[in-house]
């Protein structure tokens, strides 16, 4: 599979589906750590303890997206590749870019694209997450998506820094 255009997102070296003038989704939160971790080491501790809840947010949404014809995620599995390369999947997303500080996974479709982009700069990690909508079942997918997205992110940034000791 052909590596993708990727749109960098201030000094950083966070990617971007588009300049964010253009995203119809766009959020970015970092944390400080107590040492630094890869991206890909981050991705893992954060799945891994994701709450029970978000098990039936995904059930919810596989029941209503199916409807439309998109396809099941069912969640994450906990079960990837020992060593991540690119053109991978990690469960539903698949890593189009890796280094050693840069973790970049997308998920596209005909209803939307998203991509999530894991970034460390020292102890700073940040996840940002941008989307393209494509059709109208995307832009009413994403009224509900968009601030539990956040709220996730936030909990999973708060969660991670208590567990990195």
């Amino acid at each position: 599979m052909k590596q993708r255009d990727f749109f960098m997102f201030g000094d950083k070296s966070i990617q971007v589906l588009a300049p964010v003038a253009e995203l119809n989704f766009f959020d970015s939160q970092s944390v400080c750590l107590s040492k630094v971790i890869p991206p890909i080491e981050a991705w893992r501790a954060i799945v891994a303890n994701h709450p029970p809840v978000l098990k039936l947010a995904f059930s919810i949404r596989d029941i209503v997206s199916s409807w439309f014809g998109v396809k099941r995620i069912e969640g994450f599995s906990k079960s990837w590749p020992k060593n991540v390369r690119v053109n991978d999947w990690l469960d539903f997303f698949l890593v189009e870019y890796l280094n050693p500080n840069v973790l970049t996974l997308t998920v596209r479709d005909n209803h939307l694209d998203v991509m999530t982009c894991i970034t460390t700069d020292q102890n700073v990690l940040t996840i940002t997450s941008s989307v393209k909508i494509h059709n109208t079942f995307g832009r009413f997918y994403m009224i509900p998506v968009a601030p539990i997205h956040r709220l996730i992110v936030r909990n999973d940034l708060k969660r991670l820094k208590r567990e990195i000791i």
